[in-house]
């Protein structure tokens, strides 16, 4: 226990050794790591993975019998009678599917590139701050206590930037992958709808 808490005292030690551009950090760093465990799981509470393709024909065959998200999704395109209300459809889902993901990745990719600036701007300030007791030129253990939190401040802001950011960007890619994956599903269900639509439009106007 006791070892424990040292530990945690010297990282609480180190964390506020590098000023205020900590601060900054950790709020960036909440924020990526928040919207992006958030895009993670809208993407995948979709359950579009689990539709195999024979799955998603039947169930735009018979849309009462689909089930979850996708099954939602289905009942509502197919309630479309013409190729052009299908269209509307879908693209009233791309609003409300893909548009909201599209919007919240674009802050994500934002809060990873200022992850480094971040940390640059401390660097520049803790190496002020050396420099600022480097010109009092009192000399003593005082200016070399100043010289070393300078210093400190300075490394340790853009080591943190580059923590934040390295993972972040990872994060990102994937979610990038995902949300691809998740849109070229949506475009294959629109093709399989249109179809469909399309067969039945033949299929009444040869019965007429």
């Amino acid at each position: 226990m006791e070892e424990t808490k040292t530990i945690w005292e010297q990282a609480l030690a180190i964390w506020a050794s590098g000023g205020w551009a900590m601060i900054a950090l950790a709020v960036d760093a909440l924020i990526i790591f928040y919207m992006g465990s958030s895009i993670f799981f809208r993407i995948r509470e979709k359950g579009y993975l689990y539709v195999t393709e024979k799955k998603m024909k039947r169930w735009v065959k018979e849309p009462e019998k689909g089930r979850g998200p996708v099954g939602r999704m289905i009942r509502f395109v197919m309630s479309a009678n013409t190729l052009k209300e299908i269209n509307i459809f879908f693209d009233e889902l791309n609003q409300t599917e893909i548009a909201p993901i599209n919007r919240d990745l674009k802050v994500m990719q934002t809060c990873v590139s200022i992850a480094p600036l971040l940390g640059l701007l401390g660097t520049v300030t803790g190496m002020l701050a050396t420099f600022a007791a480097l010109a009092t030129g009192a000399g003593g253990d005082k200016t070399m206590g100043m010289v070393a939190s300078g210093i400190s401040e300075a490394l340790i802001t853009t080591e943190t930037g580059l923590l934040i950011a390295l993972p972040g960007l990872i994060f990102q890619y994937k979610l990038g992958r995902e949300h691809q994956q998740y849109k070229a599903f949506l475009a294959h269900l629109n093709t399989v709808c249109s179809q469909r639509i399309f067969k039945e439009s033949q299929h009444a106007a040869k019965a007429a």
